[in-house]
């Protein structure tokens, strides 16, 4: 158990860093990358916690960490008067298939046609996972999340 606690830890912590760096790369405001590193943190560790449920695929943990992902942006970008677009974009980083979209170019030049397309058709499925995920939560209405930080908007004129 405690070396679970401790790869936990460890998960946490590189996905926040990854995302502190690409938040930098990025150019979010030097005031959001705590909350751009805990963006992308949340993900990832949902992500990595639901690949340990029986059954679950990587496709499935993409979809759980981008739901986690951009409801922490939700909650961050209403907390901190900032676009959400800064948080989700840096926040995103860790689950993004790069190592998929790699191998499936990989085994397109070594003319491995069946692994390559095996591969490509698992990185498409976590691509959508992923946009399916955050368009859920953006489709929720903001008075939800203004509400649940506290703060609630000023009446339309």
């Amino acid at each position: 158990m405690i070396a679970f606690l401790w790869q936990l830890f460890v998960q946490c912590a590189v996905s926040f860093a990854a995302t502190v760096a690409f938040s930098l790369l990025f150019h979010a405001p030097r005031s959001q990358y705590v909350p751009c590193g805990c963006t992308g943190m949340a993900g990832w560790a949902v992500y990595w916690l639901t690949l340990f449920w029986p059954g679950a695929t990587p496709v499935l943990a993409s979809f759980t960490g981008a739901l986690a992902l951009t409801l922490a942006t939700r909650i961050f970008s209403v907390a901190r008067r900032c676009p959400s677009a800064v948080f989700v974009t840096a926040g995103i980083f860790p689950l993004v298939p790069g190592a998929g979209i790699y191998y499936t170019v990989y085994y397109f030049i070594m003319g491995m046609n069946d692994a390559c397309l095996a591969k490509g058709v698992e990185t498409l499925k976590i691509a959508v996972a992923i946009a399916l995920g955050i368009v859920l939560v953006l489709a929720l209405p903001g008075r939800l999340f203004h509400r649940f930080v506290g703060r609630e908007r000023p009446p339309r004129a």
